[in-house]
């Protein structure tokens, strides 16, 4: 055998090897994603109040292990799934609840506009995509990334009663899906879908909550005053008046309004007073007039639950027959306390 008829044999043995190795099963190649969100936190939403937005940060991240690192790359298509949670049934609008059952309408959003909701499987609504590329000699090495979820809580919900609202997202109501395509010198594309990847395919969850607080929250909107009328210097009846208290409160806000015992009281004695001369009164909390209207909670002060809507109390007033009383006006101010 001639020389130049070895030296055939050898090119041709290095052929064969080259050939061998384009044949290598891209399966011997290894993606792993996964990804974690943090929690969806809203600030106190108001009934009827303005709309609150919040933002929450889904993580993800790949790492590509090749077997021939030196000449395959790997191209990532990675989607990511957002059910209806465990509080609601629809995507428009998700809701939470709180332990009352009251309802409260929100949101997710894929866009800063808050326009594009973000979608789950099986929705008629976009799911949110990312791709990422291992370029050859980069086995062993990860990648990660993020995507901003928005969210927004819409304004005027009247019925929302006070309590934490939130629903739940679990492995159930997240999913990610990813697929991946292996190939020599890098010179590929992206799966056209999460699903249908050349070499393979992964899922994972990344679970995550949606709260949102409503504050217990009273206002007092009126308190008119209570006259007793003219007298004279010596009577001899009781003096029956009222007056009215008004307030509105967050529907489910637990409250208690008190009186304290006005400007001139000499103990818990309640008093009007013109100069040196005095005319003692007392309130109540109901009309037959035995329940004496206090400031000390969960003694003597008015308790109820707002409704959302304006509420009414009644102050019952009474003084007491008295004599040689010196003409002129006699008067007293007492202080109203809504405590919530």
């Amino acid at each position: 055998m001639s020389r130049s008829g070895k030296y055939l044999r050898i090119a041709a043995a290095i052929l064969l090897g080259f050939a061998a190795l384009l044949a290598c099963p891209p399966a011997r190649a290894t993606t792993v994603c996964s990804a974690t969100m943090t929690n969806l936190a809203f600030g106190a939403v108001v009934p009827n109040g303005a709309a609150v937005q919040a933002t929450a940060t889904l993580n993800y991240s790949c790492t590509y292990t090749g077997l021939l690192s030196a000449l395959f790359g790997d191209y990532i298509r990675l989607c990511f799934s957002i059910g209806t949670g465990s509080a609601g049934t629809g995507y428009s609008p998700r809701t939470m609840t709180d332990a009352a059952g009251d309802v409260m309408n929100f949101q997710m959003y894929s866009d800063s506009g808050r326009s594009n909701i973000w979608g789950g499987t099986g929705s008629s609504y976009s799911v949110p995509q990312a791709t990422m590329n291992f370029t050859i000699l980069a086995s062993g090495t990860s990648q990660s990334g993020s995507l901003t979820v928005y969210g927004l809580v819409p304004a005027a919900q009247a019925a929302l009663g006070a309590g934490t609202y939130q629903s739940q997202f679990n492995a159930a109501n997240t999913q990610l899906t990813y697929a991946y395509n292996e190939v020599l010198l890098s010179l590929g594309t992206f799966p056209t879908t999460c699903t249908n990847g050349s070499t393979g395919n992964g899922t994972g969850t990344f679970p995550f909550t949606v709260s949102a607080p409503v504050q217990p929250s009273c206002t007092l909107t009126g308190a008119s005053n209570l006259g007793f009328g003219s007298v004279a210097s010596n009577f001899s009846g009781n003096l029956n008046v009222n007056s009215t208290i008004t307030m509105n409160c967050i529907y489910r806000t637990a409250w208690q309004v008190g009186l304290d015992n006005g400007l001139h009281a000499v103990g818990t004695t309640r008093r009007m007073i013109l100069g040196t001369g005095t005319v003692t009164y007392e309130l109540y909390r109901d009309s037959a007039r035995s329940q004496r209207w206090g400031n000390t909670l969960n003694t003597d002060t008015q308790t109820g639950t707002g409704t959302g809507a304006a509420q009414s109390l009644t102050v019952y007033g009474q003084v007491l027959p008295q004599s040689k009383l010196a003409a002129g006006s006699y008067s007293d101010k007492i202080t109203v306390t809504v405590t919530y």
